[in-house]
Order: structure tokens, then C-alpha cells, then sequence
């Protein structure tokens, strides 16, 4: 089986070493991608995917965060057979919403305005808000979810909504986070793929 890593925001594909020694008789490689819209980001998960595709009849998808987003947005459900999910962002629109009420933006201001920088670093787009609603995420892909009890992007709801809605299986760590990082964490996450590979 070919197992394809995308990162999430920040990450790189560097860190697809991370989970070669967890799938030994399978070749890992991450995807360093070089756009941030789900359009054009979609656009280049689903290029690597259609090369590996050629080569390879099993492909497994390992996304975290935004990675994951991206993913479901780049049309591979047809050729991927597994995918585990780490902290991924399911409601783009919500999360949207809330940081446009953290950073006190109406609608009415971004659409007129079309980009606003904020003070946390993440610029609201009315480009990207109007294509997240107009294109809602269709995933049918065998999936195991990996999520923090203290992810502050998305709500425990939100994800439980999620994976009901896609028969997706969902496990929450106790005093997780949305960034698996720690030594407990990664521990947690390697012991949570060896157990549902």
C-alpha cells in the first residue's frame, strides 16, 4: 500500500518520517503543497494522487488540520481505500464565522472589502468563505479520526456531527490538542493508528 501524508498549516512534508516506522512494509512519502485555498491546494493533492494512482492499486491518506480539509476538497475519494484523519477541520465555514467574530469583522465588511488581515495572524477572504459554502464536502472514504478534547478550532459537536454525517470512526483524547505534539500525544496517536490499521 502507498501511504500519502499531507501536513497541516505551518507543517511540511518532512513529516511524513514520522509514520514510516508505523507502516514497515508500506512506502510513506508526504506532499509539500504550495497554495492555501482549498481550490487550488484540492487541485495538487489531487495531482499526486492521480500519479500515485497510476502505480499503485491501494492508496491510504494520512491528513492533519487543514490537510485534511484540503484533501476532502481535491475529488480523491474514488482512489484513496483508507484515510486517517488527525485534528482535521470539517466546518471551514463555522470556523470562518469564528474568526470573524473574534476579530469583530461582519459579512457585510468582508465582502466589501474582500481580504481583512487580522491581529491572530489569518487573513479572512470573501473569495475563500463564498467557495467553502458553495461547495460542500462530499467524502466517502473509509476514515478514522484522531481528535484533542481541547482542539480549540472545532467543537467536539462539530466532529461527531461529521463523522455521523460520513460513517467516519472518531476517537477523542483526553486533554488532547488540536496540535498533536507532545510526547503523550504522539504516543497516543501511534498507539491509535497501530490499532486501527
Amino acid at each position: 500500500m502507498q501511504i500519502l501524508y499531507v501536513h497541516g498549516k505551518s507543517g511540511s512534508a518532512g513529516e511524513s518520517e514520522h509514520y514510516k516506522p508505523l507502516f514497515p512494509n508500506d512506502e510513506v512519502i508526504g506532499l509539500d503543497y504550495h497554495t492555501f485555498s482549498p481550490w487550488e491546494t484540492g487541485g495538487e493533492i489531487r495531482a499526486a494522487v492521480d500519479a500515485l494512482a497510476r502505480k499503485h492499486e491501494d492508496i491510504c491518506l494520512i491528513a492533519n488540520s487543514i490537510g485534511a480539509f484540503f484533501s476532502m476538497n481535491a475529488g480523491i475519494d474514488g482512489l484513496i481505500q483508507k484515510a486517517y484523519f488527525i485534528s482535521p477541520i470539517v466546518d471551514m465555514e463555522k470556523l470562518i464565522m469564528d474568526m470573524m467574530k473574534w476579530a469583530n469583522v461582519t459579512e457585510a465588511e468582508l465582502e466589501a472589502r474582500e481580504i481583512i488581515h487580522t491581529e491572530f495572524g489569518e487573513d479572512l477572504s470573501w473569495e475563500y468563505l463564498s467557495y467553502v459554502r458553495s461547495h460542500s464536502i462530499q467524502w466517502n472514504v473509509p476514515t478514522q479520526i484522531l481528535y484533542g478534547e481541547k482542539d480549540q478550532l472545532t467543537s467536539l459537536a462539530t466532529m461527531k456531527d461529521f463523522a455521523e454525517k460520513h460513517h467516519a470512526e472518531l476517537t477523542v483524547m483526553e486533554n488532547g490538542e488540536h496540535w498533536f505534539h507532545t510526547e503523550e500525544q504522539m504516543a497516543f496517536l501511534d498507539d491509535w493508528i497501530r490499532r486501527e490499521k
